[in-house]
């Protein structure tokens, strides 16, 4: 019988895939190269934050999900709490990791096995926006750690990625186009995707 992987993917902008011509965005690019088939929905949403994020993951998720299948999470917050706003980040670093405690947790109480990618690096925020997300990530790798979650790091090597950082600087300042995507699916494939995918993986 044919495993019924259904996954969703809950995040920003860089989730949605925002500024991709061909609207695949990473999560699309990256499940074709993993050869996976599955049933994936996205949930990402342009300026969304952690808090954002919480506050509709169970009502959209739980409509998602479908009882017996292999119901997975893959969760990428951080990006959008680090930009200023009023001259402070729109969440600060401690409410960025109390929001996403509460989705691993709220997702581990439904079952489901759970992924975290890292924030991507928003180019028009800075090298100050670039340290805050530097700053916040090995705290999502512990907390993601302390559940059992995977946490997988993309920040610093999108930072450094010419065609990221060229695609975004072309375009709004922050998205980028199909390069750029095509560059992030692959270090989220690197970095273990595909083997959680293909891996019947104990419930986060």
């Amino acid at each position: 019988m044919t495993r019924d992987l259904r996954i969703t993917f809950l995040g920003d902008s860089f989730v949605q895939g925002l500024g991709d011509p061909e609207y695949r965005g990473w999560p699309g690019r990256a499940l074709q190269q993993a050869g996976v088939t599955a049933t994936a929905f996205n949930l990402g949403i342009r300026r969304n934050t952690s808090a954002d994020v919480r506050r509709r993951w169970a009502a959209e998720l739980t409509a998602r999900l479908l009882p017996g299948a292999d119901n997975r999470l893959v969760v990428s917050v951080g990006s959008n709490d680090a930009m200023l706003e009023d001259g402070a980040p729109r969440v600060g670093h401690a409410g960025t990791l109390t929001n996403l405690a509460a989705v691993l947790d709220g997702a581990h109480a439904l079952g489901l096995t759970a992924l975290v990618v890292g924030p991507p690096p928003v180019v028009c925020g800075g090298p100050e926006h670039l340290d805050r997300l530097l700053r916040l990530v090995p705290d999502q790798r512990g907390l993601c750690e302390r559940r059992g979650v995977p946490f997988l790091d993309v920040t610093r090597a999108l930072a450094e990625d010419p065609v990221w950082v060229a695609e975004a600087t072309a375009g709004d300042g922050a998205h980028p186009g199909a390069g750029g995507y095509r560059r992030l699916a692959g270090l989220v494939l690197a970095a273990g995707f595909a083997g959680w995918l293909t891996n019947d993986l104990p419930r986060s």
